[in-house]
């Protein structure tokens, strides 16, 4: 860990809790995060209020050292999404598992990551923004250790960058962004515009050429066989380009992919990358992984397809509790769309709590979410009474992150250990 990204991260520990941060302690208000901390409070009867969203300090560490494991054995770089959790501690431990650096997706979250010394970023986006591009000329030309790779999909793009960097001192690494097919979504539609695009970066000055890169998730009516063949594609067009000489002058090529649902495909086609004038950086960008979750990624995680890897674990959970009973086959709690993911998968109804006890939550399901209430459904076999803790799974983290910016990390037994801060 650098000295600046301690120092940002000790201000975090210093920040006061109060109001802004829903779910902790009222008696907490004008503690640091850090005191709070320290008290190791038991999320269930330390006055924390529903609802709640913890993480699992145990399955966070589980799904940490699991990717590390799986990037360092199939010979990958490893840059996790950072828009997932855009939670500055999480990126340090996600490097101290040995991540190459993060992934962004928009010039703000660079500034975030940036505030925390992130050295290390990859833009998985088109940039075009001229103050934006400013800016990272600034960063680049203050701190000569910061690297920054970013899309770039048209001539049209090449020119707003070049002109926007007139003036910067250090170029702006790029990779030429391959599409991953008809009607998906940005990148260069064929073979031929990517040159077109890789000669226009070739006539600036303010940008350099690095590599290649796309995204499987966006290949249309995805499967095994069409990700590896768009895959096998992107491989291609980073040996054509060496070939006609476009990485002169480079240490290394960047050839870059993989989501949350494809990352062994990504695994099986870059171990058949073939030679190239130079060493290439086969870099994964997996996100999800992080606190990975009980609907969405839990069904489409590539350990599904290769169980002898290991297996991811759902960190998150949202504690509600019931505040009506009107009938005996329906019942809310005090958690709705401010409060859960609802993009993908309405939550799931898991464990039930009372008196200090927890058993399933059988016989319950959510049917329905409005803006401060789930609505559940509730069969004979349902034993639910107002003030009941349910615990609740949430499908897809992107989603689920946002909605908090002060998170509990509590272990198995409740104690919380630590807090997440989000920057959205």
């Amino acid at each position: 860990m650098t000295a600046d990204t301690a120092q940002s991260l000790a201000r975090l520990a210093a920040e006061r809790v109060d109001h802004r941060f829903k779910g902790l302690p009222p008696d907490a208000d004008g503690l640091t995060v850090a005191e709070l901390a320290g008290q190791r409070r038991n999320l269930f009867t330390g006055g924390f209020a529903t609802p709640v969203l913890a993480l699992s300090a145990e399955r966070l560490e589980h799904n940490l050292k699991l990717m590390e494991t799986y990037a360092a054995r199939h010979g990958l770089a490893f840059a996790p999404h950072g828009k997932t959790s855009m939670a500055p501690q999480l990126f340090q431990r996600q490097i101290e598992h040995g991540a190459w650096g993060i992934t962004l997706a928009v010039p703000h979250q660079v500034r975030v990551a940036r505030a925390f010394g992130t050295r290390r970023v990859f833009l998985a986006n088109e940039l075009v923004d001229a103050a934006a591009l400013r800016w990272i000329a600034a960063e680049l030309a203050a701190d000569p250790d910061f690297e920054l790779v970013c899309y770039v999909d048209s001539v049209r793009g090449v020119e707003l960058m070049d002109a926007a960097l007139r003036d910067a001192t250090r170029p702006v690494d790029v990779v030429v962004e391959l599409a991953a097919g008809e009607g998906a979504r940005t990148g260069v539609r064929t073979e031929a515009e990517c040159a077109a695009v890789a000669d226009a970066v070739a006539g600036t000055r303010t940008l350099r050429l690095v590599g290649v890169a796309g995204y499987e998730g966006e290949v249309p009516k995805a499967d095994t066989e069409r990700v590896t063949a768009w895959l096998r594609r992107l491989v291609a067009l980073a040996a054509d380009f060496d070939k006609a000489g476009r990485f002169s002058g480079l240490d290394e090529i960047v050839v870059s992919a993989g989501g949350s649902a494809w990352f062994d495909a990504v695994a099986e086609v870059f171990a058949e990358i073939p030679e190239l004038s130079l060493p290439v950086l086969k870099l994964l960008r997996s996100g999800a992984y992080v606190s990975h979750d009980d609907g969405h990624y839990r069904k489409l995680t590539p350990f599904n397809r290769v169980p002898e890897e290991g297996a991811l674990e759902p960190a998150f959970r949202l504690w509600t509790q019931v505040v009506s009973r009107p009938s005996a086959e329906q019942a809310f709690v005090n958690a709705g769309k401010r409060d859960a993911a609802y993009d993908l998968d309405l939550p799931f109804a898991q464990v039930i709590r009372r008196d200090g006890a927890e058993r399933p939550a059988t016989g319950v399901s959510v049917t329905a979410l409005s803006d401060q209430h789930a609505w559940l459904a509730t069969t004979p076999e349902a034993d639910l009474e107002v003030g009941d803790w349910v615990g609740l799974g949430l499908s897809h983290p992107c989603t689920s992150f946002d909605k908090w910016q002060l998170i509990p990390v509590a272990e198995a037994d409740g104690t919380v250990v630590d807090y997440v801060r989000t920057f959205f």
